[in-house]
C-alpha cells in the first residue's frame, strides 16, 4: 500500500502542537504582563488636577504634615480630602493672587468644592480603612510612596491584590512605630528584621488574609 502521508508529516505535526502550546503560553505571559503594566495600574502616572499641587513643596519645603490637611486619616477610613478653607488659611495671605491659584480662591468665593480627581483610586468592592492602618504602624510611604518628593502626585504602587496580601502576610516587613507613620523616608533605628516582629507582637498584627477583611 503506498504511503499517503510525506515522511515529514509526523514532524510537521509535532512542531505545530508546539508552535500552538508556545503561543498560547506567550499569550497568557503577556497578559499577565498587561495586567501589572502601568497602562492597566496607572501607576507612575500622573493625574491631571485642577490645580497642579505640589506636595514636594507643601511637604517637603514647607514642613506642613500629612494631617494638616487629611484630617481624618487617624479616625476614618477615609484619608479626608481637604476643603478650600484649608488652602485658604495659608494663600489669603501668601501668593494670594497668584494666577495658578485662580481656581482657588474661585471655589472659596462661590462656596463650591473643587473637583479634586482621585489619584488612588480603589474598585468598587474593595474595602480600605486609612485609620486601621495607622494604628498599626503601617507608613504613608508604605503605599504612597515618597509623596514628599512628588512635585505632582502620582499612584506609586500597583495598588492590586497581589501587592496588598504581601504586606498581610509579612507585615513584619513593614511595620514602623506608630510615632513614625506620618515620617518621610523613615529608617528604622535597629535592622527592621529586629523591630517589625517586635512591633507586630505589640500592635496585636494579625495579618489577615481572609476575603472578606477587604472584599465586603
Amino acid at each position: 500500500m503506498p504511503q499517503i502521508f510525506h515522511r515529514s508529516t509526523n514532524t510537521l505535526s509535532k512542531l505545530s502542537l508546539a508552535g500552538v502550546l508556545i503561543g498560547v503560553g506567550g499569550l497568557i505571559f503577556l497578559m499577565m504582563v498587561l495586567a501589572r503594566s502601568s497602562y492597566v495600574t496607572r501607576a507612575l502616572e500622573y493625574v491631571e488636577q485642577p490645580v497642579q499641587f505640589s506636595h514636594l513643596h507643601h511637604v517637603k519645603d514647607d514642613g506642613i504634615d500629612c494631617r494638616y490637611c487629611h484630617t481624618s486619616v487617624e479616625t476614618s477610613s477615609f484619608a479626608g480630602i481637604p476643603p478650600t478653607k484649608t488652602c485658604m488659611n495659608c494663600h489669603s495671605q501668601i501668593w494670594s493672587t497668584a494666577p495658578i491659584l485662580e481656581p482657588v480662591r474661585a471655589s472659596f468665593r462661590e462656596d463650591r468644592p473643587m473637583q479634586w480627581l482621585r489619584v488612588h483610586d480603589l474598585p468598587d468592592f474593595v474595602y480600605f480603612n486609612h485609620s486601621v492602618h495607622v494604628k498599626k504602624g503601617v507608613g504613608c510611604e508604605t503605599c504612597h510612596g515618597r509623596i514628599d518628593e512628588m512635585p505632582l502626585t502620582l499612584q506609586q504602587n500597583t495598588l492590586q491584590m497581589d501587592w496588598c496580601i504581601d504586606c498581610h502576610r509579612n507585615p513584619e516587613n513593614y511595620v514602623r512605630p506608630r510615632s513614625e507613620v506620618f515620617t518621610m523616608g523613615y529608617k528604622p533605628p535597629v535592622p527592621q528584621s529586629v523591630i517589625g516582629p517586635r512591633l507586630v507582637q505589640e500592635y496585636a498584627i494579625r495579618g489577615n488574609t481572609s476575603c472578606s477583611t477587604c472584599h465586603r
